[in-house]
């Protein structure tokens, strides 16, 4: 049974400045653009190849709409707990005042262990895109390369991280919007640079020989933790909320313009992919970006392409970076991680947090001498799987804070922000979270992600119960 729950204040103040030392610095715009760049990275770039191939072509836009909802509905309850406690690496608050402090505990090092495994895996593609122009250069020496540059861009300060982010964000979009419009384009017959070659004409490549699931539906269950692995930090919204001016408005506004551009983004992206090269030649040892473009016709673009998709994967990684930091910094706050990373420098950056944050690219390195295509796809289920875990958190966190927030005579009426239909959203989002994680016990290249991701979450419980288990938590004031 866990410790008693510090009591939940049923009446959250928005304006209420929950966490200190960091400093609120960062604006609706800044929110936008970090949870952009933290969801557009390898998961769409790369390993999109890789859900094609699987699912098939109408199976993988089938999969990404599948994302995206949940992404809707698990953004709907982040939104009314960013708002109600607005404090940076905020997940695990959620989860210790809601649910239960090991539950909180369990969260917080889930989503580092996300976040820590995803920059390795940004890194990892990063190397094997640069070796495009690089052959004789090992992945390696890219990796060491791209940390000390996102090591940088983190240690300066808060704003200005979210200023390099809003830029790298801004690349990353742009190559989209160019995919979409130009590969849209050729798929009606537009395509005055692409020669004499054949070219499908709108979605004939989506009725395959093996018909329209030619892996069966099976192919698109499977799938699934991989999409919202390439979701994954649309969440960091709620990661930032504790460096956000004016959260109750910020948040809210944040949360609507992200989820609907992933949609049109994602969804429009793998269309004109799906719809542009055949399910069959897709993988992980080239980006399907660079691919249509190549199909296309287009002059250097694929050169061009390579480009903006390594600055878009070193972007996901400097999202990345600053989450784990947060993380840590959190945990140390709340007296669950050593006192060291709690320390600030002079412009509110948790330095030593930062640091060890960034031993989880070490496993880059492995990857990219070991084997940088099977380990690289196995770091994306385990980065998934921590990433659903997290979402499951932070529904069920919604779920009881709102129980609780009525039964303590709250009104609902008062909110600056509340979920909709509840309680059905976050019953739902944590249901089709669960399948996912079914759904990869189907696919021996995912199931690695169970094998480790469970026994961590209970690693976390045990040693949180052993640690902490008879004295009660204090809450963080």
């Amino acid at each position: 049974m866990e410790p008693s729950l510090p009591t939940l204040d049923t009446r959250p103040d928005p304006a209420q400045p929950v966490t200190s030392g960091l400093r609120r610095s960062m604006g609706p715009r800044h929110l936008v653009m970090i949870a952009m760049g933290g969801v557009i990275g390898s998961g769409l770039f790369l390993s999109s190849g890789y859900t094609i191939s699987q699912a098939g072509p109408l199976g993988a836009v089938i999969a990404y709409l599948i994302g995206a909802f949940v992404v809707y509905l698990v953004m709907a309850c982040l939104g009314e707990l960013a708002i109600a406690y607005p404090v940076s690496g905020a997940f695990h608050i959620y989860a210790a005042r809601s649910i239960g402090p090991a539950t909180g505990f369990a969260t917080a090092w889930l989503y580092w262990l996300c976040w820590a495994v995803a920059i390795g895996s940004e890194f990892t593609a990063s190397g094997l895109l640069m070796q495009r122009w690089f052959p004789d250069v090992e992945v390696w020496v890219w990796c060491l390369v791209f940390a000390a540059i996102l090591f940088g861009f983190n240690a300066v300060s808060a704003r200005f991280f979210g200023e390099s982010e809003f830029w790298f964000a801004i690349i990353k979009v742009a190559a989209i919007i160019g995919l979409i419009v130009l590969g849209g384009a050729a798929l009606f017959g537009f395509r005055p640079l692409g020669g004499g070659g054949e070219h499908p004409f709108l979605f004939e490549n989506f009725a395959t020989e093996s018909g329209l699931f030619p892996n069966g539906f099976t192919g698109v269950l499977v799938t699934v933790l991989a999409i919202f692995y390439a979701f994954s930090g649309s969440e960091l919204i709620g990661v930032a909320a504790g460096e956000t001016k004016d959260p109750a408005t910020a948040i809210p506004k944040a949360m609507r313009t992200t989820v609907i551009r992933l949609l049109i983004f994602f969804v429009g992206a793998i269309a004109v992919i799906a719809a542009t090269i055949p399910y069959t030649e897709v993988g992980l040892d080239e980006s399907p970006f660079v691919t249509v473009f190549s199909v296309i016709g287009i002059p250097f673009a694929a050169d061009i392409m390579n480009f903006v998709i390594i600055t878009a994967l070193l972007s996901a990684g400097n999202s990345g970076l600053f989450s784990c930091a947060r993380m840590l910094f959190s945990l140390a706050d709340e007296g669950h991680a050593p006192r060291a990373l709690k320390k600030l420098t002079r412009r509110g950056i948790p330095l030593a947090a930062l640091s060890l944050s960034m031993v989880g690219g070490l496993a880059s390195l492995i990857s990219s001498v070991v084997a940088p295509e099977t380990v690289y796809l196995v770091l994306v289920s385990v980065a998934g799987f921590a990433v659903v875990g997290v979402w499951m958190s932070i529904t069920a966190s919604h779920f009881f804070h709102r129980r609780a927030f009525i039964r303590g005579g709250g009104d609902t009426s008062t909110l600056a922000y509340k979920a909709p239909l509840f309680p059905l959203v976050p019953i739902l989002a944590f249901t089709l979270c669960v399948v996912s994680l079914i759904g990869i016990a189907l696919d021996p290249a995912q199931a690695p992600a169970l094998y480790f991701g469970v026994p961590f979450v209970a690693a976390c419980y045990l040693y949180f119960h052993l640690r902490h288990g008879r004295t009660p938590v204090q809450p963080r004031r």
